[in-house]
């Protein structure tokens, strides 16, 4: 049995907050709605040790305030990562050498569906 933390990677618009269509402008120019059981999950994730790792589409110039908006929404995290555009996200890992678990598992949701409901 592997007690080492688990790594969550997740999607910030759509997964965590509504997802808003770009604008000519950006993104940034509203506020973003909270989806259902999103800071209850993360508090969840977080009390057992996970290691919370947002990711987003978003550009890197808009880190300031996309750190912003997240604080103010009561969003944790331990790491975000800006600017890895919007197409489909490969998880590559490797097979331990001592067990037939996988490592590398990806979990699709609804857009706007919220993370409240899912069970790791």
């Amino acid at each position: 049995m592997d007690n080492r933390p688990i790594t969550i990677f997740c999607d910030i618009d759509g997964t965590l907050v509504r997802h808003r269509p770009p604008t000519a402008s950006t993104m940034l120019d509203y506020e973003p709605e909270l989806l259902a059981g999103t800071v209850e999950k993360l508090l969840e994730w977080d009390k057992k040790g996970c290691n919370i790792i947002l990711v987003s589409g978003r550009r890197e110039c808009s880190r300031k305030q996309t750190e912003k908006q997240l604080a103010s929404l009561g969003i944790i995290y331990d790491k975000l990562i800006l600017g890895i555009g919007g197409g489909k996200r490969y998880l590559i890992n490797d097979k331990k050498p001592y067990g037939n678990d996988d490592y590398a598992i990806a979990i699709n949701i609804e857009r706007d569906a919220g993370i409240g409901g899912l069970q790791l």
